[in-house]
Parts: C-alpha cells; sequence; structure tokens
C-alpha cells in the first residue's frame, strides 16, 4: 500500500502590523504638503504550515496617520488568502493578483486606486517575496530569469490594448532577451545608478543643506533632489545654494509634492530655471494629466516627472499617451504590486520614457531597486537617464537593508523582496503601544 500524500501547504495567516517612526521629530521627510511627516508601514506578513519557515513580506508606507486605516484594509483581505494553497498563489501570482483586483464587490470600493488598492499591492508583493524565497533567487533576478510569456501572464492587460498589447509586450520582452546574462553580470559588478533626496528637506537648513550636498557628491551621486513649493524666495534661494555646493556638472532635480494649480507651477520653474533644475517632479495634481502636459511644454527642457501618487496603470498610460511626462516614476506600494509595476514598465519601454523610481519612506528603497534591476534585465535593457531615488533613512530596521557604493545601489543577494523587517523594530516601533509610542500623546 501506498502511503496518503500529505495535504498541501496553505496561507495560515495574513498578519498586520502598524509601524511607526517618528520622524518628524527631526523633520526628515518634510516637503510642501507633509511638513512633518512620521514615515510609516503597514506591514504584512504571509504565514504559511508548510514547514519550511518562509513567510511573504510586504507593506503599505503612508506619513503617519492614517497608518492604521492602511493597516485595517489588507487585514480585511485576509478571508480571500487565507486557506488558499501556496502553490496555487505561488504558481500563478498573475492569477492571484488578478483574482483580488478583479474580486466583484471589493473593486467597488476603488477601483483600483486608494487604500484598497495599496491593500492588495502589498498583498500581492508578498506574495511574490514568499515565491521568489522558494526559488531561492531576489526578486530582481526571479523576474529577469522568467521567459517573456511567463512575464507577459503577470499582465492585467484590461484598459490598456489600446496603448499596449499582449503581442506588442511580448515583442518588447524578446527583444531585450539577448544580453541578460550580460546585464546581470554587470548589475552584480557594478550596481545600478542613484540618486539622493538625502540633502533636500524642506525643514532643513541652508547650512544642513549644502553640507549634505557635498557630501552626496564626494559618495559619488551625480544627481541631487530639493524639495520645492512653501515659498518662492526660499526656494530660489535654496537652489542658489544647492547649486554653488555641487556645482555646474551635477544635476539637482526639485519636487513640489503635488502643492501647485498649473499656472503657479509655470510660473514657479521659470523662477527657479536660472539654476538649471533637471526635472520639476508632482507640479500638480497626479491625476491631472492635461495640466501635466501644460506644464512639460511650458517649462521645457526642464524635464516633468511624476508617479509616486499615481493611482494605477490607467493613468500613467494617460500620462505617456498625452505627453504629459518625461520620466515615469513608479512607487513599489502605490499601485497593485509587482504585477501592476510590471505593466507599467513595459508601458513606458513602448513610449520610450526612461522609469526613475520614487523611493525613500520605509522599505521603499528596499523594494523598488528590484523592479529597476529587473526593468534593465529583461524590459528596457537600459540605464541610460535612469536612476534610483536614495534617502538614507531607517534601513538599518531591514533584515536586507539596501547597499549603496560610488552613487549606485548594489544588486540584492538574499532570496525575495527585501522588505522583510527585524522582529525587533517591529515591536519597537509597534503603533500605539510600542515602546516608542507608547509614553507619547
Amino acid at each position: 500500500m501506498s502511503s496518503a500524500s500529505p495535504p498541501p501547504a496553505r496561507i495560515t495567516a495574513l498578519h498586520v502590523v502598524d509601524v511607526r517612526f517618528p520622524t518628524s521629530e527631526h523633520l526628515d521627510g518634510s516637503d510642501a504638503m507633509n511638513p512633518e511627516p512620521d514615515y510609516s508601514a503597514a506591514y504584512a506578513v504571509l504565514r504559511t504550515d508548510a514547514g519550511d519557515g518562509l513567510e511573504g513580506h510586504a507593506l503599505a508606507f503612508t506619513t503617519g496617520r492614517g497608518n492604521d486605516v492602511q493597516a485595517a484594509a489588507i487585514a480585511a483581505l485576509a478571508p480571500y488568502v487565507v486557506g488558499r494553497t501556496v502553490d496555487e498563489i505561488c504558481d500563478d501570482l498573475g492569477g492571484f493578483s488578478r483574482s483580488l483586483v478583479h474580486d466583484a464587490q471589493l473593486r467597488w470600493l476603488g477601483p483600483e486606486k486608494g487604500v484598497i488598492h495599496m491593500a492588495t499591492g502589498a498583498v500581492v508583493n508578498a506574495a511574490w517575496d514568499l515565491a521568489a524565497k522558494r526559488a531561492g533567487k531576489p526578486v530582481w533576478r526571479f523576474l529577469g530569469e522568467m521567459p517573456p510569456e511567463d512575464l507577459v501572464a503577470q499582465v492585467d492587460f484590461r484598459w490598456l490594448s489600446d496603448a499596449l498589447t499582449e503581442k506588442e509586450a511580448l515583442e518588447i520582452l524578446r527583444q531585450a532577451e539577448p544580453g541578460r546574462e550580460d546585464r546581470i553580470a554587470r548589475l552584480l559588478e557594478r550596481g545600478y545608478p542613484a540618486y539622493t533626496t538625502t540633502p533636500g528637506w524642506l525643514g532643513y537648513s541652508d547650512e544642513k543643506l549644502a553640507r549634505l550636498a557635498r557630501e552626496a557628491v564626494a559618495d559619488g551621486f551625480t544627481l541631487i533632489k530639493l524639495k520645492v513649493g512653501a515659498s518662492l524666495e526660499d526656494d530660489v534661494r535654496r537652489m542658489r545654494t544647492a547649486r554653488e555646493a555641487v556645482g555646474d556638472e551635477v544635476r539637482i532635480a526639485v519636487d513640489a509634492n503635488q502643492r501647485w494649480d498649473v499656472q503657479p507651477a509655470i510660473d514657479w520653474m521659470r523662477a527657479l530655471a536660472p539654476y538649471d533644475p533637471y526635472w520639476i517632479e508632482e507640479p500638480t495634481s497626479p491625476d491631472d494629466i492635461l495640466g501635466h502636459a501644460a506644464v512639460r511644454r511650458a517649462v521645457a527642457p526642464i524635464k516633468v516627472a511624476t508617479g509616486e501618487h499615481v493611482a494605477n496603470r490607467v493613468v500613467f498610460k494617460q500620462l505617456l499617451q498625452a505627453g504629459a511626462v518625461d520620466i515615469v516614476q513608479i512607487d513599489s506600494a502605490r499601485v497593485g504590486g509587482i504585477n501592476e509595476n510590471i505593466a507599467i514598465l513595459l508601458l513606458a519601454a513602448k513610449f520610450g520614457v526612461p522609469v526613475c523610481p520614487h523611493a525613500g519612506g520605509v522599505g521603499l528603497c528596499e523594494m523598488v531597486q528590484h523592479l529597476s534591476l529587473f526593468d534593465y534585465v529583461a524590459v528596457s535593457g537600459t540605464v541610460e537617464d535612469r536612476v534610483i531615488e536614495y534617502v538614507d533613512h531607517l534601513h538599518e530596521h531591514f533584515v536586507e537593508p539596501v547597499r549603496i557604493a560610488e552613487g549606485h545601489y548594489l544588486a540584492p543577494a538574499l532570496p525575495g523582496l527585501g522588505a522583510q523587517m527585524h522582529q525587533e523594530s517591529l515591536d519597537t516601533y509597534r503603533y500605539p503601544d510600542g515602546p516608542v509610542w507608547s509614553g507619547r500623546a
């Protein structure tokens, strides 16, 4: 008699933690729309009964108040995940993503935007983390070594076919197949170009801005970014200070964090133009496609970048169709997870627009680097005019923190997405009862 096969491993829990860091104390992360942020994570863990000890970790990023709402939205997805087999999810990540995004009742809360879509993204990313760990590969390599047909199967082409068809996506990926191994080797040797926002927070003094800008150049960064938008007089002075600190050869980008209407954005950038800003990021509402196009026409040759608050692939599609952006800025925790970001990378490749991800925050650098490395290996095949944002905050809380050398992200080596936090950090910064928060008003 043959013994019965063991039951399939299943997802046993979707565990969620509200984690917050008091970054407002030193104005780290401060900008025109978020003057005193507390960088926070609605942290998700997929647990299984597989017996191998592997879990899926990911997060949705917020800036403090409301992180409990985001955590509750992730927890609300537990009935749609718990009980499913690990193989069912990890062997068909595209199908898993679509099962959440297309749920006939859940999608009424979006569709495909807002808190519920970010919650979906956290759960989907946790599933990718688990799948890559099972494969023994970092996510960038797990993706980068997939056949083009498998990559296309990850993408939801609903609402995209007027701009990108499955056939076109497959052609893009097949064209990038030659040279994949060489590009992987170059990443392992050199890494991926980075830029830094560390000097540019709006709450920093001019002296601190100049010092950090000079340090950034000494560390190998060739692009720094300043937050702008609170005071034109202050911004002109800060741009002058930064330009004097780094010289004419270093690019300086600026970021308004959606502060302006269209005409004020144009007027403001014309005032900053003598200091040669490389791009203006989020000059107006991320939903205002025509507004972005108007700003782009008016401020050229200054480039227009946006994306960290863009809700979904459809808005990215329209930004590209309207010629509204020079730079696409994906975010690892804003849209519906890795599957949707693959679609956005393919759209950007189709339109020939470089992707320079938004990062910083809590864990965003750790996660989004995998998408840029994958883009280089298997989609665009180039790093020309492409950089990943880097901010030197909170990396010590992660099991595999980002590594930066000579202005480059070094390729992650551990299996997974890099979002896993140390248990001590989760316990210490858990809100509202962790030691950091329990004694505060």
